[in-house]
Order: structure tokens, then sequence, then C-alpha cells
């Protein structure tokens, strides 16, 4: 009896948008702790009596345990079952945020955010692969949609419930609300995920492990070192990059020899994969780079506060909402390389307006921008990931996921770094007060970093009778965040370049169903 192709429902069923909220809230847990702990930095600064510098580990530390552990997801998925993984995970992340709260060193408290980013690092390529076999192929753009929502909204709604609970409660909180969730997370997950047919004849690649998760975690230590040096002439910083790239390189180079390397780069023949992985590289580093520094504008020279910082930071979550459906649905239909680059120019557009912010720009303008790029966003992130994964069969999207997260992490990581080290450059060019020097430090102050410091204190201005200093002071830090702004906005020009590869013609979906089912042409 032959065995015809079977077509899926156009639209999303019940069963599959069940699957979709169990990855949906690990998504959520994952990302909103990434940007929630972020403006906790000064908090456990006072807290621990730590420097920034050890505060900025908390942040480290759990990128590092991603970086780590990510290339080990696609091997385990395989060897335990995406189900059993993802719950261990979801185990691992809550344990870690419970034992974060309990904290009463600085020490501990980077020790607990490794555990944490030992189980979230895993949280977003499994809840890829589970969501993409659940759809099938001719779904996958209205799948990532849905995944897409805490991916963009997480780097907003972060800020304001931490700011929210780190007032209305304290510090202890951005980490114990992790625990309801990951226990109704788990739960849920229990039921709703289908059985595991886990595929244990797989060898472990344990060379592989020995060169990539010790290569990337060196690199992004290197990367993440870049900013509180400011040179990558420091030791601190070209050792460890040079040694991790080594490591990676050697392992590019290895990783064709095994049947089962622990990374497929095999994979990278399949050109949409390729192209779509350079395209969504290039845009994290000139989007997620950038993007960190919004609310800091608005912090350190508009003197928000935090949850208000957060607010402002709202226009652009909206956008991104009123776009990622109508992309989703576009992504199942038309070729994502007719659609990304206009999205990616909405991005341009509404970038332009920060890369001429002042002391004093209108917010009206500043938040319309916001929802500009929310709407370019919408349309970008997940119609990217959508032509990547839509031409791999069942048994390589964990594997596709796992390259696409590790891409993302590095760019994320790199582009962080570059705008961090520009800005900071940028700053440490202003003219020094003659006589004023850091009671801490010792080292002059300049006027620019003065006039940051009046703008979160007042007090700290009210010492200088002279208002003209903390006047220039400002419009030099104002110049210093557009110039920063600038470099991601010729970044994000240049995404256009491989974004014009991008499939442009209907394809054929390769990925196989669990079942006999064969794969469906597009149409």
């Amino acid at each position: 009896m032959s065995t015809q192709p079977v077509a899926a429902p156009a639209k999303l069923d019940g069963a599959v948008l069940k699957i979709a909220g169990v990855v949906v809230l690990g998504a959520i847990m994952s990302i909103l702790d990434i940007t929630v702990v972020s403006v906790a930095l000064p908090t456990f600064q006072t807290e621990f009596g730590a420097t920034y510098a050890e505060v900025a580990w908390t942040m480290t530390g759990y990128t590092l345990a991603l970086a780590t552990v990510i290339p080990l997801t696609g091997w385990a998925a395989d060897r335990f079952g995406t189900k059993r993984l993802y719950m261990t995970a979801l185990l691992l992340f809550t344990l870690g945020s419970v034992l974060c709260a309990t904290a009463d060193s600085i020490g501990q408290l980077i020790g607990y955010r490794v555990l944490q980013g030992l189980g979230g690092g895993m949280l977003m390529p499994l809840g890829m692969t589970i969501m993409t076999k659940a759809a099938g192929p001719e779904r996958i753009g209205r799948l990532m949609a849905v995944l897409g929502v805490p991916m963009l909204l997480g780097p907003i709604g972060g800020p304001i419930l931490g700011g929210w609970l780190i007032d209305a409660a304290s510090w202890h909180w951005i980490f114990l609300i992790n625990l309801p969730i990951g226990v109704i997370a788990l739960v849920y997950a229990q039921i709703v995920l289908p059985k595991d047919s886990p595929e244990p004849s797989e060898s472990f690649d344990f060379i592989g492990m020995l060169m990539l998760s010790p290569g990337l975690a060196l690199f992004l230590y290197g990367v993440s070192s870049l900013p509180e040096t400011g040179t990558m002439s420091a030791t601190k910083v070209w050792v460890p990059m040079l040694a991790g790239a080594l490591l990676v390189i050697g392992f590019v180079f290895y990783s064709f020899k095994p049947q089962h390397p622990l990374l497929d780069l095999r994979l990278l023949r399949n050109r949409n994969l390729t192209v779509a992985s350079v395209t969504l590289a290039v845009f994290t580093v000139a989007f997620m780079g950038a993007g960190l520094l919004f609310p800091s504008y608005f912090l350190q020279i508009r003197g928000e506060s935090t949850l208000d910082a957060g607010l402002l930071m709202a226009p652009q979550g909206l956008g991104a909402m009123v776009t990622m459906p109508i992309a989703g649905m576009l992504a199942d239909k038309v070729p994502v390389g007719r659609t990304v680059p206009f999205a990616l120019l909405l991005i341009a557009a509404g970038f332009f307006a920060f890369t001429q912010v002042g002391t004093d720009t209108s917010y009206l303008l500043l938040c319309g921008s916001l929802f500009v790029m929310g709407l370019g966003m919408g349309g970008t992130m997940m119609p990217i990931m959508t032509a990547a994964l839509r031409t791999l069969t069942n048994n390589e999207v964990a594997r596709g996921s796992t390259l696409l997260n590790i891409l993302q992490q590095i760019a994320g990581s790199i582009g962080t770094a570059i705008m961090s080290v520009i800005l900071t450059n940028q700053l440490n060019q202003s003219p020094a007060i003659p006589g004023v020097t850091n009671p801490v430090s010792g080292e002059p102050v300049s006027e620019a970093g003065l006039a940051i410091a009046a703008v979160q204190d007042p007090s700290v201005g009210q010492q200088f009778p002279d208002p003209s200093v903390l006047e220039r002071g400002l419009q030099f830090a104002a110049d210093s965040f557009a110039t920063t702004f600038m470099v991601g906005f010729v970044l994000t020009l240049l995404t256009l370049i491989p974004a014009f590869f991008l499939p442009r013609k209907r394809q054929a979906a390769s990925l196989e169903s669990e079942g006999a089912a064969t794969p469906v042409i597009l149409h």
C-alpha cells in the first residue's frame, strides 16, 4: 500500500498549541532571567559590597554556562529524548533560581547562576526542536511566530519586571518568581509533551566536546572581559579569546571526521541553512548589541528610573506583536527572501532616530522609532529561523536548532562587547575636570562621567557651582551614545547583504514527520 503525501492542517491545532505553551513558558523563564538580572547589578553591588566587575560575573557566568551546554543538546536530545531532557533542563533552571535567591555572597550567586545557565542553555534549542517536530514543515512559520514572543518581548519585559520586583519587594524575588513558573512548566510538560523515542545507538563525541565546549567558553570569556578592560591588548582578553578560537577552529576541521559529531557542521551544506545562519548572526551582532544600550540612554542621559526606562521600551514590543503573527503566516506562504529585507529596512529606519539623540530628544520621536523597529523585528528573526529549519529532515532539526542557538549566543556576546567598548571609549574621550578625582580609584573624573553621576544622583551635581560643566558633560555623553548607535545602524544595513541571498522562490519542505507521512510541497 502506497503512502500518499499528507498535508497537516493550515492552522495550528489545539494539540500543537498546548505543546507550544510548554516551550513558551520555558523560553520566558530563560530569556526574562537574563534581562531581569541586568537591572539588578547595582543592587548586587550594594548588597554584597562588590565591585561592578565582580557582579557582572552573574551575567558572564550564566552566558558561559549556556555556551558550554548548548553543543551537547543535539546529541542528548537524540540519546535521551526531547521530553526527558527538556524537563531536566526546566528542573535545573528552577533549582538554580531558588538557590540564587538563597545566596549569601557574590561568589555563591555566581556559582548558582552557572547552574541556572546549564538548564537555561538547553531550553531554547530543545524548545525549537519540540515545536518544529510537532507542527511539521508547512506550519514552521506560524510556530516560530509563537516562539518569537518571549524572544522579542523578554528584553522589554525584563527591565520592567526587574525594576518593579526590586522596588516592591527585594532582589531575591527576581529569582524566586521562577519557582511557580518552573513547577507549572514541569507539570504541564509531563502532561502535554509526547512520549520520547530516543535513539541510543548514536555515539557521543567526547573529543569534540573537549574542543568545542571549552573553546566556546574561553572565547566568550575573553569577549565578555572586553568591556571591563576596554582594549583587545589586555591579557585577560586576548589570551582566552585566542585559546578559545584555536579550539573552535580545531573542532571545525575535526568535526567532518566522526559519523556523529557534537555539532554537525555538515548541515551547512544546506544553502538555505547557511544563508539564514549568516543573516541571523550579523543581525544579532548589530541589533542585540545596540539594543541593550537603549535603556542605558534613558537611565544615564535622561535620568529615568529603571521601571520608567523599561516602560519607555514597551513600544518596541508592541510593534513586534503587530507584525509577528503576520510574518509567521507569510513565512509559510511567501519566501522569506521577499519579506525579511523590507523588515530590516524598517529596523534601520527606526534605528536612525537614535543616531541623532541628544539630551532632550523628543520621547514621542524615540518611542515612535522604537515602535517602527519593533514592526521590523517581528518580521525578521523568526522568518529567518523558519528559512533555516524548513528544509531540514526530522533527524536534523535538533542539530540545526543547536547550531542556530550557538551562533546566536556568540553573535549576541560579540555585539554586546563591541557596543559596550565603543561607548566606553567614546565617554573616555571626555575632558577631565581639573583637580577632581574619584575617591575610590583616585583617577581623574571626566565631565561626562560627572554629568552621568549627577543625572542619577542630583546631590553630586550640587557640589559644582558651574552648571556649564554638567551641561557640556551631558551633551558629550549623549553624543557618545549617538555615535555608538550609528555603528549599530550601519551594521543593520549590512545585514541586508546576506539577507539578499535568502530563498526568494517557494521551497519544498523536507522535514519528515514521526510517522510514515512524507514531506509536503509548499504551495
